[in-house]
C-alpha cells in the first residue's frame, strides 16, 4: 500500500503539472486569456478539475485499502489494478469536463464581474477566426474590459447609464464579431464600398475600443449624467444591427 500511495502522489503531481501546462499554453478555450476575469474563470475551472482528480484518487486508494483489509492483502495484481484505475481516473478528469464557451445570448447576464468574464471568454474563443489586426484589438479590449468592470462595480446597477454600457460590452461588441464570423471566409477579403469585411471589422473594433476607454474615464470621474447621454448614443450607434458601424459585415443573401 505504501507503494500505491507513492504512485498516487506521483500521479497527482503529474496531473498538477498538466494543468499548469494547459494554463500556460496547452489546449484550452480560445487560446491565451485576454483579461483577468476570463483567466479567473479558467483558474476556477482548473481548480475544480484538480479537486475531482484528488477525490477520485483518494476514493480508489480507500477502496483498495478496504479490499486489502477484507481479503488480507490485494497482492501485486491488486496494486497494478489500483494504479491503472488511478491513471484512468486522473486522465478522465484532466480531459473532462471542458470549459464551455458561453452562449452569445447569455453574455449580458448576471453581475458585472460575470458579464465581463463571460464576454472575455467568448471573445477569446473567436480569436482564431479573426484577422490579425482584429486579434490585436481583441487583446487590447480585454484589458480595457477589466478596467471598465472595476468601474462598473462601484456604480448602482439601477443607473440607466450602466444598462446601456452593459449592452455595449455584452451585446454590441460580441454582436459585431459574430456578424463577421457569419460571412463566408472566401468573401471576407472582397471589397465592398472600398473596404473588405476584415477592414470593417478592425475599424469597428477600434471604435468600440475608443468608446470603452471614454466610458471608463467618465465612470472614473463619476459623471453619470454625461454617461447616460453617451449610453443612449452608444445604443443608437451600435444597437440597431451593425450597419451603423460596418454596413457590409453581414454577407448579402443569395437571390432566388
Amino acid at each position: 500500500m505504501a507503494e500505491t500511495a507513492s504512485e498516487s502522489s506521483r500521479i497527482l503531481s503529474e496531473a498538477r503539472a498538466s494543468l499548469v501546462r494547459q494554463q500556460a499554453g496547452g489546449r484550452r478555450v480560445g487560446g491565451k486569456s485576454i483579461g483577468r476575469r476570463s483567466a479567473e474563470l479558467k483558474r476556477l475551472h482548473m481548480a475544480r478539475k484538480a479537486a475531482r482528480m484528488a477525490f477520485a484518487v483518494m476514493a480508489i486508494l480507500l477502496a483498495a485499502l478496504v479490499t486489502g483489509l477484507v481479503i488480507d492483502g490485494i497482492g501485486f495484481t491488486g496494486i497494478v489494478v489500483t494504479f491503472l484505475a488511478m491513471v484512468a481516473a486522473v486522465s478522465a478528469f484532466a480531459a473532462f469536463p471542458r470549459l464551455k464557451v458561453p452562449e452569445l445570448g447569455a453574455l449580458n447576464r448576471g453581475d458585472v464581474r460575470s458579464m465581463v468574464a463571460r464576454t472575455e471568454l467568448w471573445l477569446e474563443a473567436q480569436r482564431p477566426a479573426l484577422p490579425a489586426p482584429a486579434v490585436n484589438l481583441i487583446d487590447q479590449i480585454g484589458v480595457q474590459l477589466d478596467g471598465l468592470g472595476l468601474q462598473l462595480e462601484g456604480v448602482d446597477p439601477a443607473e440607466p447609464a450602466v444598462s446601456e454600457v452593459r449592452k455595449l460590452v455584452g451585446e454590441h461588441l460580441p454582436g459585431m464579431v459574430e456578424s463577421y464570423r457569419r460571412i463566408p471566409a472566401n468573401l471576407r477579403r472582397e471589397q465592398r464600398d472600398g473596404r473588405t469585411a476584415d477592414q470593417q471589422l478592425t475599424d469597428g473594433l477600434g471604435k468600440i475600443s475608443l468608446e470603452i476607454d471614454a466610458v471608463t474615464r467618465q465612470l472614473a470621474a463619476g459623471d453619470l449624467d454625461a454617461l447616460a447621454v453617451r449610453g443612449r448614443f452608444l445604443d443608437y450607434k451600435y444597437g440597431d444591427g451593425l450597419e451603423q458601424t460596418a454596413p457590409q459585415l453581414v454577407a448579402p443573401k443569395a437571390e432566388g
